[in-house]
């Protein structure tokens, strides 16, 4: 069975390693592969101008969303844009419905 976890770190300056998580796995020997994370150039603007935000964010407290509270938020907008499409077509199917019966003769 080959497992593969992803777990950021840093590098050292005498080379070892420090992993910002505990691994989940079983004891035993492993393969690690180290590489570098981008790292913007010094006095980038954009970068800057993000590093304020984050720090005005975390200034007044935000606690950004965890995954299962983000993945919720994406299933109740997915329902909600497939409640709203099945209302569409039912509108659609009356509307046709509707024409049609004041297209036939007689009516």
């Amino acid at each position: 069975m080959s497992t593969q976890v992803v777990v950021q770190g840093v590098l050292q300056a005498d080379g070892t390693l420090e992993l910002d998580e505990k691994v989940p796995m079983p004891p035993g020997p492993v393969m690690v592969t180290v590489q570098p994370l981008f790292q913007p150039p010094p006095n980038d603007p954009f970068w800057d101008m993000m590093k304020r935000l984050w720090a005005g964010q975390r200034a007044r407290g935000h606690v950004p969303r965890d995954s299962d509270q983000v993945e919720t938020q994406r299933q109740q907008a997915r329902d909600e844009m497939e409640q709203e499409i099945v209302e569409a077509m039912q509108l659609q199917q009356e509307s046709r419905a509707a024409r049609k019966a004041t297209q036939e003769p007689g009516k």
